[in-house]
Order: C-alpha cells, then sequence, then structure tokens
C-alpha cells in the first residue's frame, strides 16, 4: 500500500523537524512566501482581537503563519495559556493582553529564527501594554516533547495552537502531552489542517507540500481516534472552511485529497463519554461573557442564548459544569443522575429495529 494505514505511520521524525526548521525558518520569511492558502487564514478577526493585533508589532505579525483563530471567546483575564508552535508569538502577543498583567503565556517553538523574533519583541510589548514585567516567554523545543522543556503537569488552563500540529511527525505525542500539561477542566482549543482521507507516503516526503500545511495534514477520523486515544474524549468542532490550494502545480500533485481548515476544542474532562448521552440535563447562559452578551457559541452545534433554558447531553453539561465557563451558567440536574439514553440529535440512535419481531424470529 502506498498510503498509511494508521495514525503512526508518519515521516521519520528528526528529519522531518530539519526540513520544517529550513522551510519555516529559512524559506518563508514572510506570510506572502507561502506557496499556498493552507496556513492563512482569510477570516476577519473580532473586533478585539483586532484591537489587540493593532498593538502587536509589524515584525512579528509578518511572519504569521496560521489558519484560523485559536483563542476561546470568554473571559481569559489571569489565565495560564501553552501556545505550541508559537512562531515569532503574534498570537502569544494577543493573548497577553487578553490575560493581563497576572496572567501568563507560554510559547513553545523549534525554529532559531522564529524565536528569536519572538524574543526579540518582549520588552517592546511589556511597554506597550503597560505591564511592570513581562507575562509571557518563548522557550525552544518540540510540541511533542514537552517534558524535555520542564513544564509541569497539570499547569495550563488553556492550550492554543495555529496550523502547527500538522508539522509533527509524532502528532499522538503532541496530543498526549497537551494533556498531561493542562489543568483538569481545561482545553486544547487549536486550528489545524485535515483531510477527507489519509495522505499516501510519497506526499508526505515532499517537502514543499509538507510545509504549506497540505500532506502532513490528519485524515479527520484518524484525528478523532488519537484524540479520544490520549484522553480528549468527544472533540468538538468549532468551525470549519474549505482549503482551495490556489496554486496550479500543487493541485497537480495533491488535488484530488479535499483539505480543510478546522478549529476544534478539546477538554480534560474525566467523565466524557464517547457518545453524547441523555440525563435530563439543562443550562441557562447568564450572558455574563463580555465578548457574548447575547449568546453564547460553545461549538459549531451549540450556542447557548442569554436568559434561555436549553437541554443539553451529559458531555456538553460536563464541559460547561466541570470548567472555568461555570461561572457564566445556571445549571439544572438531578441527584442521582437517571439515564434516559442518547441524547437526540447528537448523530447517533438506537441500532436495534423498533418493529415487532415476528414468531419466526431468531435468537
Amino acid at each position: 500500500m502506498s498510503c498509511c494505514s494508521d495514525t503512526t505511520c508518519e515521516p521519520s521524525g528528526d528529519s522531518t523537524r530539519e526540513q520544517v526548521k529550513d522551510y519555516y525558518g529559512k524559506v518563508l520569511q514572510k506570510t506572502s512566501d507561502l506557496k499556498t492558502n493552507a496556513c492563512t487564514c482569510a477570516a476577519a478577526p473580532p473586533d478585539d482581537i483586532k484591537a489587540a493585533l493593532a498593538r502587536v508589532h509589524d515584525e512579528v505579525t509578518s511572519r504569521y503563519y496560521g489558519c484560523g483563530l485559536t483563542i476561546p471567546r470568554d473571559n481569559l483575564e489571569g489565565l495560564k495559556i501553552l501556545d505550541l508552535g508559537c512562531g515569532a508569538g503574534q498570537d502569544c502577543y494577543i493573548a497577553a493582553q487578553l490575560v493581563g498583567e497576572t496572567g501568563e503565556v507560554v510559547g513553545v517553538d523549534m525554529t532559531d529564527e522564529q524565536i528569536q523574533v519572538a524574543n526579540q519583541y518582549i520588552d517592546y510589548h511589556t511597554k506597550e501594554f503597560g505591564y511592570e514585567k513581562p507575562n509571557v516567554r518563548f522557550l525552544q523545543g518540540y510540541i511533542e516533547k514537552l517534558d524535555e522543556l520542564n513544564l509541569p503537569s497539570d499547569y495550563f488552563d488553556i492550550i492554543m495552537s495555529n496550523c502547527v500540529i500538522n508539522l509533527s511527525p509524532d502528532k499522538e505525542s503532541v496530543f498526549r502531552e497537551a494533556f498531561r500539561v493542562l489543568k483538569p477542566g481545561g482545553e486544547l482549543y487549536f486550528s489545524d489542517v485535515y483531510s477527507d482521507r489519509r495522505v499516501p507516503k510519497e506526499l508526505q516526503q515532499d517537502e514543499t507540500l509538507f510545509g504549506e500545511c497540505l500532506s502532513g495534514a490528519l485524515y479527520y477520523n484518524d484525528f478523532i481516534r488519537v484524540a479520544n486515544k490520549v484522553g480528549f474524549i468527544d472533540p468538538r468542532l468549532v468551525s470549519s472552511s474549505p482549503i482551495t490550494i490556489q496554486n496550479k502545480q500543487i493541485e497537480k500533485k495533491i488535488g484530488y485529497i479535499s483539505f480543510y481548515s478546522a478549529v476544534y476544542r478539546l477538554w480534560k474532562l474525566e467523565m466524557l463519554e464517547t457518545l453524547c448521552e441523555d440525563y435530563g440535563q439543562a443550562v441557562r447562559y447568564k450572558g455574563t461573557i463580555k465578548t457574548a452578551p447575547q449568546a453564547y457559541v460553545m461549538d459549531a452545534h451549540h450556542t447557548f442564548e442569554a436568559g434561555k433554558m436549553s437541554l443539553v447531553c451529559g458531555n456538553s453539561y460536563a464541559m460547561l459544569h466541570d470548567t472555568r465557563l461555570a461561572q457564566h451558567f445556571e445549571f439544572f440536574s438531578t441527584e442521582p443522575l437517571v439515564h434516559y439514553g442518547v441524547f437526540p440529535g447528537c448523530g447517533s440512535s438506537c441500532p436495534f429495529n423498533s418493529n415487532t419481531a415476528s414468531d419466526s424470529a431468531c435468537c
């Protein structure tokens, strides 16, 4: 077979890292050097993010290679945030404003040139934000080896990543390490590139296709399997859009595969189930998130209007009740819990024939 039939069949680690370092450290000097639109974000950011972005140094923003908004839309004051594959630091410096001076932002990247730019402007941004001391720092290392950077377990409230995990030669280790360093109730909120099928190995070895965030993309079903395997049960899709590539030479090589830019949120919660189950629970949004006074969008399938009672499955209930979002909701549940079967409309149903069995039915 020319394509990989399991998620561990990826390009060798050291050679892939050196290839990516060279592509993002030497081949690409600015955003316009990209050969496709896979590593760019066409959507305009919300007004508060736009205002924060305007305060980030031009050299930092000129080296931005992201494919989505990777910062959750709720109150982040005082939180600890880790950015996997931070590059020159744009998302870190945006987050540094949102968490405030009492918060903490850590960026990790393996590329010398990118980390140098990020570190060069720490003092500039500390002064720009009016802080007495920096609330952001950058570490050079590998996102699948956070233990080598002495990042503690159960420490971060949020991990973000912007179109980087596809570049890792060991994606399962990335997710496993992310799960380790997150606090219970914390989340990995990230954008990345996904494919509608497994990418053949010979295309994974193409340096340009890999560097452009295409041939390293995870087949979406493999992503779900890996996430569940390491403990991130019930990944929630926030948004998605097709990638059009817009390069005829590259389309000739890989155009038969469909690629998508997508934002997911993965929660570190012990009690999540692989399917959405109904326990007769409900929530009511208070309207207290500053950026969402009318309605809060948790993911692509859950929008909570302020003041309105909403029935939710057990997983959604936990994602709100057992996380930082709890302060913004009222909760309604029974004790002990009563199970009513699968939650309606969550993509699964009872598999059995509901017709009355005939006398000749076998067992």
